[in-house]
């Protein structure tokens, strides 16, 4: 034990009076944010989720900007948005001169630890060690890049800070966590930031399946089907959440069981209450109902995520019902730890929302870019959601467009999930107007780009997803509420 801690009657050590705190950040993979049961779901998948939601700061409308893994990511590591890290699609690495979390937390005197799946090293050796420049400014390691191709759900192999592989025995949740608690133990008595990416609850992608731990699958077959599956599922490829949801759930829930048990030990050691905790996830799911793939779609189920901090700053904090970004991730965790941010940071603190406080700088709305599937962009607001994509674009290589037309406009007061698309509609030209200047600012102060938005064609009051729109544009074939495969 360091000469720094002390032990109270009982042995409990504590952290030294006015301590800097630790933080750690989970990181679970493709959890839509109606997994959580503080935000409605029955299925009772998450009690320490909703338990860290209750103690500390919950974040109701929390937005990713972008659903693919690797340009999420990237932002989560740099407070940038993915087209200014230069990780807009998957397969491209982190770029070194930026400033990361890990960087700024060590040259503070922290030491850091990142376990678990990185998905920032680039295609160069997608199965082989991440390579130390590409760690983005972790020390003690212990990661795959694509965690999903070096591991299945009893077999996790991951490398070490000397790249040589280590493999975890237990389920693969339970085997990180069991090694983010390992961490804890041998840092307790100093500053550090932990970084625990977990890959559940992704699909295990050679099988295209949830493998949750024996018996977890089996108890919630038919627990919980939200609105917008039951609705498109019947026509999704391969099954869609029907086959997949009850397995879906299941990790969820021995996730969150093995969050508890992190929390537990930081409880034994006595540094819970000086621990910033943040559990968020890099994107949703819509199990193949808007398009081929899980998400990649401007849809509240790809771009809509869990985001829930406790700790100092943030318990007690209570309901945050504004729309937020992951993007503000990196700074807030900085802000929590009284240490700068570093310039070309486009995300911002979170840290003035809690408690009910008041970030007058804020904008009103959240930004989305999509990649991928499209090069598209979209804006949130707590009521609407707006929509474009570049006709023609390469959705692989261009990292955005000239040129966008209006796809979609959900009014998300009366349809929360979004199987009601009001773009062209004449009643709603005036809102759809007002977020295509919301979005034009987005795109100006991010992107420093000013591009054509090209309306939606104009179609009357009172049509609705029984009309498809006409031959010759954009969307030629594609039902009101849905979205083009592929």
């Amino acid at each position: 034990m360091s000469e720094h801690s002390t032990v109270p009657e009982g042995g409990v050590p504590a952290p030294p009076s006015g301590a800097r705190p630790q933080v750690i950040v989970v990181l679970t993979d493709q959890q839509r944010w109606d997994t959580a049961g503080v935000h409605g779901n029955r299925a009772g998948v998450t009690p320490e989720f909703d338990r860290i939601a209750r103690e500390g700061t919950l974040f109701e409308q929390a937005v990713t900007p972008n659903p693919v893994c690797a340009p999420a990511r990237s932002s989560l590591q740099t407070g940038r948005y993915p087209t200014a890290t230069g990780v807009f699609r998957n397969g491209l690495p982190l770029p070194g001169d930026i400033p990361t979390l890990a960087g700024e937390f060590t040259a503070a005197g922290y030491a850091t630890g990142y376990i678990g799946k990185w998905h920032l090293a680039g295609d160069d050796n997608p199965d082989g060690p991440v390579p130390p420049a590409l760690r983005g400014g972790y020390g003690a390691w212990l990661a795959s890049d694509r965690l999903e191709f070096t591991s299945d759900a009893y077999r996790t192999v991951v490398h070490d800070e000397d790249g040589e592989p280590v493999r975890l025995p237990g389920y693969r949740a339970d085997a990180l966590i069991d090694a983010a608690i390992r961490f804890v133990v041998d840092h307790h008595d100093r500053p550090y930031l932990l970084f625990l990416s977990l890959l559940e609850p992704h699909h295990q992608n050679p099988t295209d399946d949830y493998p949750a731990p024996a018996g977890y699958r089996e108890r919630y077959e038919g627990a919980w089907l939200p609105p917008d599956l039951a609705a498109l599922s019947p026509g999704a490829e391969q099954g869609g959440a029907h086959r997949h949801l009850a397995g879906y759930l299941g990790q969820i829930k021995r996730v969150d069981e093995g969050v508890g048990r992190l929390r537990d030990a930081l409880r034994s050691l006595g540094t819970e209450e000086n621990t910033v905790l943040a559990w968020t996830a890099d994107h949703g799911s819509h199990f193949r109902t808007r398009n081929s793939e899980y998400k990649r779609s401007a849809h509240e189920a790809s771009v809509r995520v869990p985001l829930a901090v406790t700790g100092p700053g943030f318990s007690g904090g209570g309901l945050v019902r504004r729309p937020v970004s992951t993007v503000d991730l990196m700074p807030t965790l900085l802000a929590a730890a009284g240490l700068p941010v570093p310039p070309g940071v486009q995300g911002r603190s979170l840290l003035p929302l809690a408690g009910g406080g008041l970030d007058p700088e804020r904008p009103g709305s959240v930004f989305v870019q999509i990649s991928e599937d499209r090069v598209g962009r979209a804006v949130r607001t707590s009521r609407w959601k707006y929509a474009v994509e570049a006709p023609g674009a390469d959705a692989w290589n261009d990292p955005g467009a000239d040129h966008y037309t209006e796809t979609e406009l959900y009014d998300l007061a009366a349809d929360p999930y979004e199987l009601d698309n009001l773009a062209g509609l004449e009643s709603h030209r005036a809102v759809a107007d007002e977020l295509r200047r919301e979005l034009l600012d987005w795109l100006a102060r991010i992107e420093g780009a000013k591009p054509a938005v090209v309306r939606a064609p104009a179609r009357p009051s009172g049509q609705r997803r029984a009309e498809s729109f006409p031959a010759g544009t954009p969307w030629e074939g594609v039902r009101f509420g849905h979205r083009p495969r592929g």
